[in-house]
């Protein structure tokens, strides 16, 4: 247990057991000669009234008189920590380890100061310094931290929790700092009323008794409910609620009374009882005395003044109440009646009457003419004009409509029609000084109008003072509206019409200029463009977005101008286009150092000589191509420079190779990979093939004599091989053209994979040619030549013929993604429609057209269509080889879902379809099929499964095998149900339950069983009977274990024996380890008396006697053992703190002197130890950061 001792006087004598053996006794001869007590000059030496030291005496004579008293900020407690209650114990350890860490943390954390000593029963003293705040938080850091933690419980009401919690649960924390425990108060949504409290004994003790308080508090409140009409509620509240404040005051109670919007007419008290009953009482009799007196007269308002009479927030309604005690009933807003019913004495009902048609005419509601255009005018910018009126007369309301040339004032009667003047004079003047107009500009010259960033538009409005209107894009509107002074007007006008008209006379051009030239015509920055702007102020130069990568540039401007800037920039693109001729030159890795030179000296002269860009590849790159852009001719004189300068350096031989021109692109291959190859093989060669279209047959090897001797032979044999490629052609009807090059032709790429690469070239689409060119080697022109006849014969032989399906299983057919048909199409070879899907034809809105008055022929032949002829929506179409379409179709007809009916008991349906579906969903992933359980209220047995012929049995068969399997767990479930009743003493419910319940589950696992105990709070249920639900015999076995722990409870005694309450603590020993130890050893149970009980040595003992027996000598030796060590400690007390105990016995005389001022008889009092004036302090010491056993010494 912890206590607290706060330092004073009396007290400090316990804490001297520290000091030296002298010094307790020159404290024992002091408090000897305490019969001769000191004067009180003695006692207390005045100060000097001057100092030694002139110097330093500067302070006049009386000065501590003059001292402001401080009071102390800071105090001191002492917590104690008995040893079974330490929860660090290691002797060993003291001032380190874990408990020091603690308390350096705690003093980290709040801010006080803490000192640990160790007392000679080895409990733990901490002092704690520090502001009362710092010092609670301390102390609740060392209940929890350093003292073993116990719980409890405490029952009290629900309804009486939350003023345990209290608002914002302030109550409850100021509670466990208080006490330094933690509570745990159960969630509104559970049920218990269990407070469970955590902490030290003494913690727990004092949290439990607040918590009781608070509800017994509590039990004195009551809650009463009262039926009043409603329409007596004002006469209860009183005007402005004065009344029932009145009464709340008076008795204390709370008093309920729902609001007028409220349709209850029940009124709520809360409150102790009698005052409660008070209350009750009051209103009753105002209640009663209304109901006799008053009476009612019913007058008709107009709608639209209820509110005036009403009042802001019923101020109105009050006021009458107040003045007349007439209460004034209005009906809803949303009801149409206009009757307004007072009620009251009758004498007071004429003087209301009067109140309540002044107040409904109190307010008017008025309108003044003005065109919309002008409101936004007499509002005034940021509402300033209207703001004037509403300053000067606060209770006008005015209300602009949008689009109603007219404007509603609504509020008092001489307050409106001031207001309205004012408006009507502002009206006049806006009509007399403005004017407006309308316009109508295409809205596509809109945003042309408002320029960049509104510029045009701006300088309009500032330069003719006037407000100008332009409709957003998305309203597509022509109307310009232009508003303000009308010469202003008038010249806005003028000067929008002029640039729209300028406008409409523009011409836009595109212009082709290749992507890649925007970036350089735009410039850094955009230099260039500007400058081009610049130069054409009027023409509007747009270029693309580089994300489109469109070429087109969109000039907009005056027809002449846009001209002479198209010319400027094409001449600009030319010489881009001329500056942009673009060469590579191969050059062997190894001189491209010699070409760069030292410092880069040879590379940038033949850049400045031929004025070109050479770009080389990087250091660490594969690559040898060196990149030549400029002029053609430059680009050509600088190659040349970088192949001398190759041919200098090494054995370098180049060599010329006629070959035919045609020839060439089949030689270098797709992307180059046959040229590639051979230069690869040939120790790196360079090939050098003329540019296409420029009719040269002259092809270039570069490199080691004997590689390109290699090179040169490759090359002529790979084009003798090429030059035996013939060109062929052949006729294909262009109604086959499309099987050929359909699916981005496909067809063609397998003939030309199947044929040695033969190209075959269909003509374009759209022209009716039926000429097909081939070119390949010959044999294999011929071998593709072949294959293309027999797919048309193929195609000839074709037929068309008609599946028909009904619709709904098109889907079905189908597959996944098309996969069915897919896989029917490859294996038949043909090819398959589906019907579009038809729409719900609309319902015929007019009737068919009559002629003479008879119906036409037309219509009747619509009307009835051919019932046997099929829908066009269910007609596949299958086209290939007659036999394969006859196949195909079988086919296509298999995978038709036919649809069987199973019967399965209802009850089951739900256990089939799973949880959440997942049951019948895994069946229908399983089988292939769809299976429709019929809706839960049509309560049918038949369940039905469709989908393909082959899956329908194995989904049957799986259903009803699951419907066995659902059935056998039924009968499972209600042996299972089986329920046995157990009669059991209520007393030895606890034992069979166990500790934590150990017992009883070791029963129910063991049986397979569930068992239920009887409910100790409901009064209807037996308390004996104890319910077995299980298997029959498994319930059985369960009884029998149950009857035999009774069995053995019956025989078990229960003993008294009286131990020394002194040794009870050892015994039970730390967190009852001790204890419970014995119990197990001996098999009994030993209860020990609760603190507060009338005999506190008495310990019961239960078990079977001779076990009984054995624990009661058992601990009868323990007491004796322990009982030697108690009263050797309690005589070392005395002889340690024999004075402690006596000066604690007596009540102190405080100190006492002689010949005090107070006893010399001029009225003076005695001063007072604890009073801060008498005595006051020069404010908190600070304590120097120590560790937490006090200062190192």
């Amino acid at each position: 247990m912890s206590s607290v001792a706060v330092l004073t006087q009396e007290s400090f004598a316990e804490h001297r057991s520290g000091l030296s053996q002298q010094q307790v006794k020159v404290a024992a001869l002091n408090s000897e000669e305490e019969n001769d007590p000191p004067t009180y000059k003695d006692a207390f030496p005045p100060l000097p009234e001057k100092a030694a030291c002139l110097e330093s005496a500067q302070e006049p004579a009386g000065a501590w008189s003059k001292i402001r008293p401080i009071k102390a900020s800071v105090i001191t407690q002492v917590f104690h920590v008995p040893l079974e209650e330490r929860k660090y114990k290691d002797m060993n350890q003291f001032g380190e380890g874990e408990q020091a860490k603690i308390c350096l943390d705690i003093m980290q954390k709040t801010g006080a100061h803490l000192e640990l000593s160790l007392a000679k029963d080895q409990g733990l003293s901490i002092m704690v310094s520090g502001k009362l705040e710092a010092v609670m938080k301390a102390r609740k850091e060392i209940v929890a931290r350093l003292q073993t933690q116990a719980s409890a419980t405490v029952a009290i009401p629900k309804e009486h929790h939350r003023f345990v919690i209290g608002k914002n649960g302030e109550k409850l924390q100021d509670l466990e700092l208080k006490t330094a425990t933690k509570i745990h108060i159960p969630r509104p949504d559970d049920s218990s009323n269990q407070i469970k409290i955590t902490g030290t004994k003494e913690g727990i003790e004092k949290a439990r008794h607040e918590i009781l308080l608070i509800s017994a508090e509590q039990d004195k409140r009551a809650v009463e409910r009262l039926d009043v009409d409603k329409v007596y509620h004002p006469f209860i509240a009183g005007p402005f609620n004065k009344l029932v404040s009145e009464i709340m005051q008076e008795t204390g109670t709370r008093i309920n009374i729902p609001p007028p919007s409220v349709n209850k007419t029940e009124i709520v008290f809360t409150g102790e009882k009698e005052q409660l009953a008070q209350a009750v009482a009051r209103i009753k009799k105002i209640y009663e005395e209304k109901k006799k007196k008053t009476t009612t007269i019913a007058v008709e308002v107009k709608k639209s003044q209820h509110k005036y009479v009403i009042g802001p927030k019923g101020n109105s309604l009050q006021e009458i109440l107040e003045k007349t005690g007439v209460s004034v009933e209005i009906p809803p807003t949303d009801s149409s009646s206009e009757t307004v019913i007072l009620r009251g004495e009758p004498e007071k009902l004429g003087q209301a009457l009067t109140e309540v048609y002044a107040k409904a005419n109190s307010f008017t509601v008025s309108s003044v003419s003005a065109p919309s255009w002008l409101h936004r005018f007499i509002i005034g910018k940021k509402g300033q004009n209207l703001a004037k009126i509403t300053q000067q007369m606060p209770k006008v309301h005015i209300e602009f409509t949008e689009g109603e040339d007219k404007i509603t004032l609504e509020g008092p009667t001489e307050d409106v029609n001031v207001a309205q003047e004012q408006i009507e004079v502002m009206v006049k003047d806006l009509i007399n000084r403005m004017d407006y107009a309308e316009i109508n500009v295409d809205h596509k010259f809109h945003r042309h109008l408002i320029g960049k960033n509104g510029a045009n538009i701006n300088r309009i409005k500032d330069q003719y003072k006037v407000s100008v209107r332009i409709p957003p894009d998305n309203e597509k509107s022509n109307l310009i509206r232009i508003e303000g002074d009308p010469q202003g007007v008038q010249q806005a006008k003028k000067e929008l019409l002029e640039l729209a008209s300028r406008m409409e006379n523009e011409r836009t051009k595109d212009l082709i200029i290749e992507q890649r030239f925007h970036r350089t015509i735009i410039g850094q920055k955009g230099e260039r463009i500007r400058e081009i702007r610049d130069k054409f102020p009027e023409v509007i130069i747009n270029f693309p977005d580089p994300a489109h990568k469109s070429d087109i540039v969109q000039l907009r401007g005056p027809k002449n101008e846009v001209e002479k800037c198209t010319k400027y920039m094409q001449k600009m693109v030319a010489d881009l286009v001329e500056n942009s001729f673009s060469i590579s030159v191969p050059i062997f890795k190894q001189f491209h150092k010699n070409i760069i030179g030292k410092g880069g000296a040879n590379i940038k002269k033949i850049r400045e000589e031929s004025n070109t860009k050479i770009d080389l590849p990087a250091e660490n790159s594969n690559s040898e191509t060196i990149i030549i852009t400029g002029k053609r001719a430059n680009c050509e004189a600088a190659r040349h420079r970088i192949l001398s300068i190759q041919k200098e350096l090494a054995d370098i031989t180049e060599v010329e190779v006629s070959i035919p021109s045609k020839l060439h692109n089949s030689l270098i291959g797709a992307k180059g990979r046959f040229i590639r190859s051979i230069m690869e093989e040939c120790g790196g060669v360079h090939i050098h093939f003329p540019t296409e279209g420029s009719g040269s047959d002259t092809v270039i090897i570069r490199g080691p004599a004997q590689d390109v001797e290699k090179a040169k032979k490759q090359l002529l044999h790979l084009a003798e091989e090429k030059d035996n490629v013939v060109d062929d052609s052949m006729v294909v009807d262009p109604k086959h053209h499309r099987h050929f090059v359909i699916r981005r032709g496909q067809v063609l790429r397998e003939i030309a994979d199947e044929y040695g690469g033969v190209m075959v070239s269909f003509p374009r689409s759209g022209t009716q040619s039926d000429k097909v060119v081939l070119k390949g080697a010959k044999d294999c022109v011929e071998a593709a030549k072949k294959r293309i006849q027999e797919i048309i014969e193929d195609l000839e032989a074709q037929v068309t013929i008609e599946c028909t399906i009904p619709q709904k299983y098109h889907r079905s057919i189908m597959g996944p993604k098309g996969s069915r048909i897919q896989q029917i199409t490859r294996d038949y070879s043909v090819q398959i429609k589906f019907p579009d899907r038809e729409e719900t034809p609309a319902p015929a809105t007019e009737s068919a057209v009559h002629e003479n008055g008879e119906e036409s022929v037309e219509s009747k032949e619509a009307k009835e269509p051919d019932p046997t002829s099929p829908k066009k929506c269910d007609i596949i179409v299958i086209s290939g080889r007659r036999e394969k379409c006859e196949a195909a179709k079988e086919a296509l007809q298999a995978l038709v879902p036919v649809t069987t009916e199973v019967e399965v008991p209802f009850d089951l349906h739900r256990y089939i379809i799973g949880q959440k579906g997942s049951g019948i969903r895994k069946m229908m992933d399983e089988f292939e099929v769809n299976i429709q359980v019929p809706a839960p209220e049509l309560r049918s047995d038949v369940i039905s499964i469709t989908g393909l012929a082959a899956n329908l049995d194995r989904a049957k068969a799986g259903l009803l095998e699951r419907v066995k399997e659902l059935q056998a767990e039924q009968e499972d479930r209600a042996l299972r149900s089986f329920k046995l009743t157990v009669t059991v003493d209520p007393k030895y419910h606890p034992k069979i339950i166990g500790r934590k319940g150990a017992v009883i589950t070791q029963i129910r696992m063991e049986h397979e069983v569930n068992i239920q105990f009887p409910d100790k709070d409901d009064d209807n249920q037996s308390q004996d009977q104890i319910t077995i639900t299980g298997y029959e015999k498994n319930t059985e076995a369960a009884r029998d274990a149950i009857m035999k722990i009774v069995g053995e409870l019956e025989q078990m005694v229960s003993e008294d024996v009286t131990l020394d309450h002194r040794v009870h603590a050892r015994i039970i020993g730390a967190r009852g380890k001790a204890i419970r130890k014995i119990m197990d050893e001996f098999k009994v149970d030993i209860r020990f008396p609760q603190s507060g009980a009338s005999d506190p040595n008495c310990v019961t003992v239960t078990g079977l006697p001779d076990n009984v027996e054995e624990a009661i000598d058992h601990i009868l030796n323990l007491e004796e053992e322990y009982l030697a060590d108690v009263v050797d400690n309690e005589a070392m007390q005395v002889y340690m703190k024999p004075s402690a105990h006596e000066e604690s016995k007596a009540p102190s005389k405080g100190f006492v002197v002689r010949d005090a001022p107070w006893a010399a008889g001029n009225n003076e009092k005695a001063p007072d130890m604890s009073s801060s004036e008498d005595f006051p302090s020069f404010g908190a010491q600070v304590a120097p950061k120590t560790l937490p056993w006090g200062p190192k010494r």
